[in-house]
């Protein structure tokens, strides 16, 4: 679950005069002179503090998702693909992957392929300009190469596999329910990107809180989960286990961006209440409601026939699961009838056993996740 958000602290009466423009404010590097930053300056937007600043700490939940994320690191080419590349040329039926399974794995990679990189751009683009908070900023440069890591991850397997590359890095354009999540996202960013978007009002405060609901709560707390139950089930089975072994740190470091951006959202929700209002909580709903009809369409998209332990109608009441678990950590009302998890095991994925076989797999033993609690 989410670190506590900090209480919330009023700032100082002196710099009531100075304008809200989502900008520096309060530093003078031209003149040299410039006033300390006290803590109860610092903010998640508008902060009238100096963002360069990184002490005295204000939210240590975001230094330690920070120093979480660094005991985390791991590159996909320290995973062995050696099996996975025999299986996936094996043509026995027997003991080779049935189509079904060559269908999700291609569905899956292809919505990935693309999806990190939307979430990259994002972060780079629209959140990191508009999050005026240094320690913030300083975990979101370690999901900015994370994502980069994971785009890697997508490439190093479809060189590994000898997939098509035009194939799974355009079916984001090819394939409809993976184009209709990609467009729904893109909508929540675009007027962020723009260079002269500033947060500082209530509108545009909104705004920036609707891009981070899309992509935390949605795409990264949602759309990736469908993903990883489908690969993790097959490395369950013994397939595919050098993807699956990659999945299980994709799936470790998203969790973690996703609780950071749970924390985010429930500060900014603290600090600024009058952006909480019932109309945008309903809003907030009806985006979390059609993401999860996306995401069951692209359930069925990937498994059109199902696979041994895996069908779409799990998928989709895993994810009638996941959305309500999302609208409790953003303080919402579950939008469906309690609902059991279908994959109770997905839990134990995020933790990777250490006991690994020195010829067989990577060492993680040098601090890759042993400094990490769930």
């Amino acid at each position: 679950m989410p670190s506590p958000p900090a209480a919330p602290v009023a700032p100082p009466a002196q710099a009531a005069s100075a304008p809200i423009t989502g900008t520096v404010v309060g530093v003078d590097l031209g003149t040299g002179t410039a006033g300390r930053v006290d803590v109860s300056q610092k903010a998640m937007i508008n902060a009238r503090a100096d963002v360069n600043q990184l002490l005295p700490l204000k939210y240590t939940w975001a230094w330690e998702k920070y120093l979480a994320g660094c005991n985390n690191h791991w590159m996909p080419t320290e995973v062995s693909m050696q099996a996975d590349i025999a299986l996936w040329k094996s043509t026995d039926p027997a003991t080779g992957l049935t189509d079904a399974e060559r269908t999700m794995i291609k569905r899956n990679l292809g919505f990935f392929a693309t999806a990190e990189s939307l979430v990259a751009n994002n972060i780079v683009l629209a959140v990191y300009r508009q999050l005026t908070n240094p320690e913030c900023r300083q975990y979101l440069l370690r999901q900015a190469f994370e994502e980069a890591v994971h785009t890697h991850t997508f490439q190093y397997i479809c060189t590994s596999l000898g997939l098509e590359a035009g194939e799974l890095f355009n079916m984001y354009r090819e394939v409809p329910s993976i184009t209709e999540k990609d467009a729904w996202a893109l909508q929540y960013t675009r007027t962020l990107e723009d260079p002269a978007f500033r947060t500082g009002t209530p509108e545009a405060d909104q705004a920036f809180l609707r891009d981070l609901v899309a992509f935390y709560v949605v795409f990264e707390g949602m759309w990736f989960y469908t993903g990883f139950a489908q690969i993790l089930s097959l490395g369950r089975r013994n397939k595919m286990v050098g993807i699956a072994e990659q999945y299980q740190y994709i799936l470790r470091d998203e969790s973690i961006h996703l609780n950071f951006g749970i924390d985010v959202i429930n500060q900014i929700k603290i600090e600024n209440p009058h952006l909480w209002t019932a109309e945008f909580q309903a809003e907030v709903r009806g985006m979390l409601a059609k993401a999860c009809e996306l995401e069951i369409a692209y359930g069925r998209d990937t498994l059109p026939t199902g696979m041994l332990g895996l069908t779409a109608a799990q998928c989709e009441q895993y994810m009638y699961f996941i959305t309500n678990r999302r609208c409790a950590q953003i303080g919402l009302p579950a939008l469906y009838p309690d609902t059991e998890n279908p994959f109770p095991w997905m839990s134990e994925m995020m933790d990777l056993k250490k006991e690994k076989n020195f010829f067989e797999t990577r060492v993680i033993e040098y601090r890759t996740g042993s400094g990490l609690e769930w």
